[in-house]
């Protein structure tokens, strides 16, 4: 039995504040909703970010790269309110016309290079360090399958599953089996991978790993969503080992904290412009 009587139009049309939790800000265009520039700081990245999954991936990889001694990475991290629509002034929009974080400016390039998609930020950073990512053909190839694989299914796990099961404005049973099917599909498909390699991609640690990580290991951690009980995220346990080895990482611990207002005060930083600002 249909769980409501709702029958689409034959044409579709926006009403705004539709429910949900980011109702006011979400619309059907794109472009800036105002003016307002862009801050700059002295480092020669910049970023604008929050620390949803997404954001963390590029603080994490601009850390595991300072970690490793490659001082030519370091940035100024720039907090955007994505619920007061900072998305969408026309800076942001400037450097990333999807309006969506994050969103970087490598000002070492004339004129300056803006970059946006994490996973295009990751490459990017990966390439320009000669960092975390394989050389040998056949292994880069399949950090590649891995970053663009996290890419393409992510947004099953967090436009899909998390939108329905945690801020959707009621319950739905059909969407939330539709995605829970999916993600539980994702995590096996892990599960198998981390079985046979200590690394999503192999034997090394690398932007695949990165890329994963805040979602997937953030997943089975009950990070997000809290809804590691409801999907039975114990019972992958390659997944969890691995996740788990992830988290204690140092420039995962300071790449997590940065543009992240919420939770633990002790685990917040709003904005990052020095390694002494942890």
């Amino acid at each position: 039995m249909a769980e409501n009587s709702y029958q689409p139009p034959k044409v579709w049309h926006w009403e705004p504040g539709n429910g949900g939790k980011f109702a006011n800000i979400n619309r059907p265009i794109a472009g800036a909703t105002h003016d307002q520039a862009l801050p700059i700081g002295k480092h020669p990245l910049q970023l604008y970010s929050v620390a949803t999954p997404n954001g963390q991936k590029t603080t994490i990889l601009l850390e595991e790269l300072l970690e490793k001694g490659i001082n030519d990475a370091e940035y100024d991290a720039f907090f955007i309110d994505i619920m007061e629509g900072d998305q969408f002034s026309s800076g942001f929009v400037e450097v990333n016309p999807n309006s969506k974080i994050p969103a970087l400016l490598d000002t070492t390039t004339d004129p300056a290079t803006r970059v946006f998609e994490s996973g295009s930020i990751l490459l990017y950073l990966a390439e320009k360090f000669d960092a975390f990512i394989p050389q040998q053909p056949a292994a880069r190839t399949e950090c590649l399958n891995w970053l663009f694989w996290q890419m393409g299914s992510a947004p099953m796990l967090g436009g899909g599953f998390g939108h329905f099961y945690a801020y959707a404005p009621e319950k739905y049973e059909y969407p939330i089996n539709r995605y829970t099917m999916e993600i539980k599909r994702q995590l096996d498909v892990l599960d198998k991978q981390l079985a046979e390699n200590p690394y999503i991609a192999g034997d090394q640690y690398t932007i695949a790993d990165i890329a994963i990580f805040p979602w997937y290991g953030a997943l089975v951690r009950n990070e997000v969503y809290e809804a590691a009980e409801f999907l039975q995220a114990h019972t992958y346990k390659n997944v969890v080992a691995w996740a788990e080895r992830i988290s204690h990482r140092p420039a995962v611990k300071r790449g997590q904290r940065v543009n992240k207002t919420w939770g633990e005060e002790s685990l917040q930083l709003r904005e990052r412009h020095s390694k002494d600002d942890f």
